[in-house]
């Protein structure tokens, strides 16, 4: 059974996390304006062999806020923070979207505190037009505009004939995006907009088995980037999802809890490409 913990640390404030397993350590981290409920049909997969927790980032779920306006690097000491706090050791860790930049710089700068690390629909780079964009919507949200309908069209696409699923997922993922705290929000998504070139050069410092996954129809989190990571990194893999979008763990569960189940148990260090 998923059990639901608050925790207060002396640095990181009050954190809460989902929790549900036994066996080494998997650490899960979602998206802006998401939170740990989004990765469900992970903890029900993986928790078979892990002892796995899907923590709600700062100012998501029932997690604090960080003070002031947090960048990437605050995000990256907060996680360590956490996991000092947990007293967990070394982590498999998976992260997606800015919970996948969260995941490359502790990856970076804790390299003996991760095992091995997964980016699901990650960030590597963007052109000076998708920056341009992105930071816009970022002050944007800041300024207190806050446009639901907009995000959701880019993750799921605006086809009128998706399908129940994809549209039951939709209306979840619109429902937490609602209930966002606006401060919690308003960082995550600066950080998440202005943090992509900060870990992108130190990709050759990551020596764990990284996975790079992202959706074929993924517009921001492009296939192209996926293998950029995975070229970059020395133990690097990238996966290609067809027909999948940015929310690959919740409309694609089978075939990411496949990619991750055999990126865990992938016990070399050979370098792959897609």
């Amino acid at each position: 059974m998923t059990s639901i913990t608050q925790r207060q640390f002396d640095g990181p404030g009050r954190v809460a996390f989902r929790e549900c397993g036994r066996g080494a350590p998997l650490v899960l981290l979602h998206g802006v304006g998401m939170q740990s409920a989004a990765w469900a049909p992970q903890i029900a997969a993986l928790s078979c062999d892990h002892r796995v927790l899907a923590l709600d980032l700062p100012g998501h779920g029932g997690s604090a806020p960080l003070p002031g306006r947090p960048q990437l690097p605050d995000y990256v000491d907060w996680l360590h923070g956490v996991l000092e706090g947990l007293g967990l050791g070394p982590v498999c860790l998976v992260g997606h979207s800015m919970g996948a930049m969260i995941a490359t710089g502790y990856a970076v700068t804790h390299p003996r505190h991760v095992r091995r690390v997964a980016l699901l629909n990650g960030v590597y780079q963007r052109d000076p037009q998708a920056r341009r964009a992105v930071i816009a919507r970022a002050a944007e949200i800041r300024a207190g505009a806050v446009d639901l309908e907009t995000p959701l069209d880019r993750w799921f696409g605006q086809d009128p004939d998706t399908d129940t699923d994809t549209e039951t997922v939709r209306a979840q993922v619109r429902g937490w995006l609602a209930a966002m705290d606006p401060k919690g929000y308003a960082d995550a998504y600066g950080a998440f907009a202005a943090g992509d070139g900060i870990y992108a050069p130190k990709m050759g410092e990551i020596a764990a088995p990284l996975l790079a996954l992202t959706g074929a129809l993924d517009p921001n989190s492009t296939p192209a980037m996926a293998r950029e990571m995975a070229r970059a990194a020395p133990h690097g893999r990238a996966v290609v999802l067809d027909g999948a979008r940015h929310m690959a763990n919740l409309t694609a569960p089978e075939e990411v809890n496949t990619a991750l189940t055999a990126w865990l148990r992938d016990g070399t260090a050979e370098r792959r490409r897609a």
